[in-house]
């Protein structure tokens, strides 16, 4: 796809596995000017961990125009990357948001039992900083801007072990189809990726390795999907291309989501019982 003279944000890429940076990766190569955010990193880590995970990527693309922490849970902190974004393009034309947390201590107990602080953390880290992100930036996206963020199936359905996430990206969702309206009359799209199990930092929190066995015997493709596939889903509806889609949850899962039963897993088993 070509993106040349289009600008816009990244914000959540965490390494090389990151779907953000799957997504990044297209929009670079197809001549997008990008600026990027990244977790801060502790005041006592000399060595900056998070910063130079993202810098050895994006230093490699000189369309790659600025890389700044930033906390979501501070508002001037988003503010400033606002500022950074209007100073360096002017208006945007894309924004992802790739950002969510739940405390590993909450995502290992049961639903149920999830902090009542935990839940708060959650909440504000992997939905509310949609919202704040997207008013923030709603003054530079300019007409025609597209936004995307991802979710996962498991807001959709009861994913055992994805517990406390799970809620959260059902709460994503819900606030992106709001903001698909607050923002589609400036002529704004929002829409979220569902990408099924690939490894990344935040899949291997919420037990990935356990899924994907169980999607390469139940989707219909017959395998998983791969960091390409969702980079280009992504780069897609974040591209004039996907123009007149808005409030959309568009699945890259192999068509697992379409799934009544459990289909060609069932061969499988009757052949271990045989």
């Amino acid at each position: 796809m070509d993106f040349t003279g289009k600008k816009g944000l990244v914000l959540g890429v965490a390494n090389d596995h990151s779907i953000a940076w799957a997504i990044a990766q297209e929009l670079l190569e197809g001549g997008a000017e990008v600026g990027f955010t990244h977790l801060p990193d502790r005041p006592d880590d000399e060595r900056r961990k998070n910063r130079t995970r993202v810098s050895k990527l994006t230093d490699k693309y000189p369309n790659a125009k600025f890389l700044e922490p930033l906390d979501v849970s501070n508002d001037e902190q988003i503010a400033g990357i606002m500022a950074k974004a209007k100073e360096e393009f002017g208006t945007i034309d894309f924004l992802l948001h790739s950002i969510a947390f739940a405390d590993r201590a909450d995502l290992g107990r049961e639903t149920i039992e999830t902090s009542r602080d935990g839940f708060k953390l959650a909440m504000d880290i992997s939905v509310y900083s949609l919202i704040a992100v997207c008013n923030a930036a709603r003054s530079i996206l300019a007409d025609g801007a597209s936004v995307a963020t991802m979710t996962y199936f498991g807001g959709e359905k009861c994913v055992p072990g994805y517990n406390v996430m799970g809620i959260c990206k059902a709460a994503l969702e819900a606030s992106m189809r709001y903001l698909a309206y607050d923002l589609g009359q400036q002529g704004v799209r929002i829409n979220a990726l569902s990408a099924g199990p690939v490894r990344t930092l935040a899949g291997k929190a919420a037990g990935v390795d356990d899924m994907l066995a169980l999607y390469e015997h139940m989707a219909p493709l017959g395998r998983n999907i791969t960091h390409g596939e969702v980079g280009k889903t992504g780069a897609f509806l974040l591209s004039p291309a996907s123009q007149g889609i808005t409030g959309e949850i568009l699945h890259i899962d192999g068509g697992y989501h379409a799934m009544g039963s459990p289909g060609r897993l069932l061969d499988k088993i009757k052949q271990q019982q045989s």
